[in-house]
């Protein structure tokens, strides 16, 4: 099961800005403590730093139950035989200094990423009136990590989409992901995140953690500036897609393409796999049609984006752990924007 609850999500997440975006849908008084984790604007420097990073990973050794005699023992195993703790060289334990928490274990040559340094440090230099921590938090029990910067108010479209331009920082101390820097947009009317230009390349910059990966450390932060011009880059995608008009007919074809009723050996499904493909169907056209959140655009390629976009935040089912933390995990993994990629490669596809 998830370890993100509730009472977690309001006290090790922080969420900005919230006089122009609302409270998160996660939030709760009842959980929130002393100190609420919303803020009216942005978030301090200082509060993601005393609140989520005041402490740091360190490395420490991993040993390992052999068998032994009396004579060498060091204590007794669960079932009662003598044992001994022999240390293993070849790997090291990530380890939260506060808590002692065991976060990864990797080779020597891993490289620990501090969130202060990689994520609060390298944001530091951006932030202006036009630009402010966003939100930040702490996944898996501390073991991943991100803050966002972004500007403080929405930006409408002429077609009238309201979006936001965000620069998302994070990495893990589990091995889930590099530290990595990109560019994502959330869609406001419905809170979803978005990578931008579909099929432009370079929108994230990627850290191995390896035992050189410090020398990468000053090209990261150079590529941090790519923040200033999501918002333009957005624009243009968001006309583009709205003038890509799709019929109804094209729109039931990319129905039957993106979630056929068919295996893959041409057979139509049935049973159970019949029912989900139906299920995925018929919420897709609800959103596509009806939905305040996509049916504004629906007879665009916007439309239909986004009724997927939607669907994978909102819709899709969601299993041992919570959404938000589902979500964010995605977000940072870069799996909506392949989300996004493969919904746009097939409606051209069908409008081919």
């Amino acid at each position: 099961m998830s370890k993100e609850t509730l009472e977690h999500l309001n006290t090790h997440t922080l969420i900005g800005n919230t006089d122009h975006r609302g409270t998160a849908w996660h939030y709760r008084a009842e959980h929130q403590g002393v100190e609420s984790n919303h803020y009216p604007g942005p978030i301090p420097v200082s509060d993601v730093e005393r609140r989520l990073f005041s402490w740091e990973a360190v490395s420490r050794q991993i040993a390992v139950e052999t068998p032994t005699d009396v004579t060498t023992m060091t204590h007794l195993s669960s079932a009662g035989s003598p044992v001994r703790w022999d240390v293993v060289e070849d790997r090291q334990a990530i380890c939260r200094d506060d808590n002692n928490a065991v976060m990864g274990i990797f080779a020597p040559g891993y490289a620990m990423h501090q969130y202060r340094e990689w994520l609060l440090g390298t944001v530091a230099n951006l932030l202006d009136d036009d630009l402010s921590i966003s939100s930040a938090g702490l996944l898996r029990g501390g073991a991943v990590a991100w803050v966002e910067v972004s500007v403080p108010e929405s930006i409408t479209t002429p077609q009238g989409v309201i979006f936001r331009p965000n620069l998302l920082a994070t990495t893990s101390f589990d091995g889930s992901t590099a530290t990595t820097y990109k560019r994502t947009i959330t869609d406001v009317v419905c809170d979803n995140t978005r990578e931008t230009a579909l099929a432009e390349k370079g929108q994230a910059y990627k850290v191995k953690h390896s035992r050189h990966s410090r020398t990468h450390l000053m090209a990261a932060r150079d590529a941090l500036s790519m923040v200033h011009t999501i918002a333009d880059s957005f624009a243009r995608e968001v006309a583009h897609l709205c003038e890509v008009k799709v019929p109804d007919p094209a729109w039931s074809s990319f129905l039957d393409t993106y979630v056929p009723r068919v295996g893959a050996d041409g057979r139509a499904l049935t049973g159970r796999s019949l029912t989900l493909a139906d299920k995925k169907r018929d919420l897709l056209d609800n959103l596509y049609r009806y939905d305040d959140r996509v049916a504004p655009w629906s007879g665009t390629a916007h439309g239909a984006l986004q009724a997927v976009n939607t669907y994978e935040h909102h819709e899709n089912p969601v299993r041992g752990t919570s959404r938000p933390e589902r979500n964010m995990l995605r977000t940072i993994a870069g799996d909506f924007g392949r989300v996004d990629q493969e919904a746009w490669s097939t409606l051209q596809a069908v409008l081919a």
